[in-house]
């Protein structure tokens, strides 16, 4: 077996691990989830799914990753048994199921970002999107993604991961502040704000089981759950951090860039008059496009937006590939190079639907919020809190000031509220799966 690698440095491991979460969740989905959810109310029921899901859910994978030093698969398997391998399989092949895709949007991103400086999309963004979203201009689009996400991959945890994130997540941030202060400076910015950030209870009361599915699918997407890559991330974690700082730190970041995306999106849709209330993948550049179309200095504005975009989609895309290919080095003799070009090739051919056809890109995106993560997620659980047990609640307090009192509080939350909360959101999910056909792929 190759010798494993570990974090330079626990900066490092936590840049990678909010690069991971940082997405297209974030810029993509994150505002335009919000836009079909009734603004504020998605934001309110988000941020409450983030910190009282999503940590508690992070802190199990990291318990899991650390204490088996392995990759999903097998830290399943060293710490549970055999039987419980399963459990790692289906959140390694959730994470390719959505690297499938993902890539292929990941792919659009390229195209616009070649076309801002030249503004190609201003006279006609719905047309533009229509174009070189579905077809041959996607697929090759979604193959140039996939090597770039592979050649990171291939230079190993240190020397491509952990170098690039120390890079890419920085400039999210920067970019993304940037916008959100030219954004409030365009008149009509109030009435983005007003809508993103001040929730109409009565709405949220009337709509909240229409909500929650997507709101917590949106927590666990955009923070990387129930796909592997947070315990194969941790997995290369020194044993002496506090995986409950990190945690922390990694839930605050990712979803401050969640709601700073919000930030410089809305306002910039309400400065021209466009319904933030937009659906189908495609929202987000037909949207924006057409904003930065009717704006000052529109170019350099689209640029920088969709490098924001390209970087925070390389960032997440690195971390689903990383699940597969650690499985593959440490359970064979294949070396990085070939073991993430060979993976990244059949991740190429399962998004070939998706880059034909934008309604199977939505069929495939439908399943993983609904249906994917939240069992991904609900196994892991199980797992963590009736299994693995004290050795969880031990790993998870190791390293950190915060007592067994804490980890106690930690287990029994995973054990019953957390597990509810996912139990719910997955009964949610197949309810709308199942009476509304979205079960069904599109033909």
């Amino acid at each position: 077996m190759t010798e494993r690698e570990t974090w330079a440095s626990r900066v490092g491991f936590v840049l990678a691990a909010v690069g991971s979460a940082v997405g297209l969740g974030n810029i993509w989905q994150f505002p335009f989830k919000t836009g079909q959810f009734g603004g504020a109310s998605f934001l309110v029921v988000y941020l409450a799914a983030a910190v009282g899901i999503g940590l508690p859910a992070m802190l199990a994978e990291f318990a899991v990753g650390r204490r088996a030093k392995r990759n999903t698969i097998d830290a399943f398997g060293a710490l549970g048994g055999r039987q419980w391998k399963v459990v790692g399989a289906l959140g390694l092949g959730i994470g390719f199921w959505i690297l499938s895709y993902y890539s292929v949007v990941g792919g659009w991103v390229i195209r616009y970002l070649v076309a801002s400086p030249t503004g190609t999309y201003f006279g006609d963004a719905a047309g533009y999107f229509s174009a070189v979203s579905a077809g041959t201009d996607a697929l090759v689009a979604h193959a140039v993604f996939m090597a770039l996400v592979v050649g990171v991959v291939a230079l190993g945890v240190e020397n491509g991961i952990e170098r690039a994130t120390k890079v890419m997540v920085p400039s999210v941030l920067l970019i993304l502040a940037g916008l959100a202060a030219f954004a409030f400076t365009l008149d009509g910015a109030g009435a983005g704000y007003a809508y993103f950030l001040s929730p109409d209870l009565s709405a949220l009361r009337t709509n909240l089981w229409d909500i929650v599915p997507f709101a917590v699918g949106q927590a666990f997407f955009s923070l990387s759950l129930g796909m592997g890559a947070m315990v194969t991330y941790a997995s290369y974690v020194d044993g002496e951090d506090s995986l409950v700082a990190d945690a922390g730190s990694i839930v605050v970041l990712n979803t401050f860039v969640g709601v700073l995306a919000g930030l410089a999106v809305f306002p910039l849709l309400f400065a021209q008059g466009i319904d933030p209330n937009t659906s189908g993948p495609g929202a987000v550049f037909v949207s924006t496009a057409g904003a930065f179309a009717a704006l000052p200095a529109g170019r350099l504005l689209g640029t920088l937006f969709f490098a924001v975009v390209l970087i925070a989609a390389l960032s997440s895309a690195i971390s689903l590939l990383e699940v597969v290919v650690s499985y593959v080095v440490d359970n064979t003799g294949v070396g990085r190079l070939p073991a993430a070009g060979t993976i990244g090739g059949a991740l190429f051919l399962l998004g070939v639907p998706s880059a034909l056809s934008t309604a199977w890109l939505g069929w495939f995106d439908t399943l993983a919020y609904k249906l994917l993560l939240p069992l991904s997620v609900l196994a892991i659980l199980l797992f963590v809190g009736w299994v693995l047990g004290r050795e969880a609640l031990s790993e998870v307090v190791h390293g950190s000031d915060l007592g067994r009192r804490f980890g106690a509080v930690w287990l029994w939350t995973v054990r019953v509220v957390v597990f509810a909360a996912v139990l719910g959101t997955l009964a949610l999910g197949l309810q709308t799966l199942f009476v509304g056909g979205a079960i069904v792929p599109p033909v």
